[in-house]
């Protein structure tokens, strides 16, 4: 007979009670029952499984190594346990909660944000932007869009669209551009927190860059909106600036006569999970599917 059959339920709860509260009369009370009785079940315990789980004084109980090991693995039964209880016994979806790096989400998400509610109405959606990392497990968010490199973590990446850097301006100013000199003669306007900026851009194609520049922005969406309004030419990934290219509003003056930066610039971001959000592949499957990654990886 295994171990777990061998030890009864009410034996752990007493005991991760009072591992957790490191006290007997504090899990009592928690527990609804006597400090003798936790201490006994306790005891018993330790003889099933032939193991010391507490160090005991007069005052005080202080778990063993081998109790806090045990304590962490029950703990994590436990919280699985309560996560069961509530998917089947929760009288309202949990909604899908997506954390996304802000360009991202006002540039490319949005817009097609009421074709995806349209094809899949009974998701509930729920998005937050920052350029934080999410934190799954404390706002227990379940997907994350993040933009560069993700740090080293215990989740799984995917990387997205490959994109494309090349210089973007109003169709006035681009009677303007017609060599990669003439950029010289025009405000640039820079997004600082770009892993790519405009120095490396004059660098690839043999060019001095300015040392210079006119506007300069934290935020890609505020450098493209600037660039819509004719204020200069913007260096920026042409799948952020898709809706503005679309319409005419801005147009890649040097696209055929220069080279260009091609990167990764944004991951999808999420925990691995036995459990995940019943909308995850689904939602998961529609990013891929618009960014002409194609369903092959589309799985899990």
């Amino acid at each position: 007979m295994s171990l777990t059959a061998k030890a009864p339920l009410p034996f752990l709860r007493a005991f991760e009670a009072a591992g957790r509260t490191g006290s007997f009369a504090a899990a009592a009370q928690e527990l609804d029952l006597s400090p003798s009785a936790i201490s006994h079940a306790i005891r018993k315990l330790e003889e099933i499984m032939a193991l010391r789980l507490f160090q005991r004084t007069t005052r005080e109980i202080q778990l063993t190594r081998d109790g806090a090991v045990l304590l962490e693995h029950i703990q994590r039964a436990f919280d699985e346990i309560q996560l069961g209880l509530s998917l089947v016994s929760s009288q309202q979806a949990r909604p899908l909660r997506l954390h996304t790096a802000p360009s991202f989400a006002n540039q490319w998400l949005l817009p097609r944000l009421a074709a995806f509610v349209k094809k899949y109405p009974h998701i509930d959606l729920r998005l937050s932007a920052s350029t934080e990392y999410a934190r799954f497990e404390q706002d227990d968010f379940d997907l994350d869009i993040i933009y560069g490199e993700p740090r080293p973590s215990p989740y799984e990446k995917v990387p997205l669209a490959v994109e494309e850097l090349t210089p973007l301006c109003s169709p006035a100013l681009a009677e303007q551009i017609t060599t990669p000199q003439d950029l010289y003669q025009q405000t640039l306007i820079q997004c600082d927190v770009q892993l790519y900026q405009w120095k490396g851009w004059f660098e690839a194609n043999d060019l001095v860059a300015p040392r210079q520049y006119g506007l300069r922005f934290d935020r890609s969406f505020m450098a493209i909106a600037a660039a819509v309004d004719g204020l200069g030419v913007v260096l920026e990934s042409k799948l952020l600036a898709e809706r503005e290219l679309r319409r005419g509003a801005l147009v890649c003056p040097l696209i055929d006569i220069t080279k260009e930066i091609h990167y990764i610039g944004h991951y999808l971001v999420y925990p691995r999970s036995k459990h995940p959000h019943p909308a995850f592949d689904t939602f998961k499957a529609w990013l891929l599917t618009e960014l002409g990654l194609g369903k092959s990886d589309a799985g899990r």
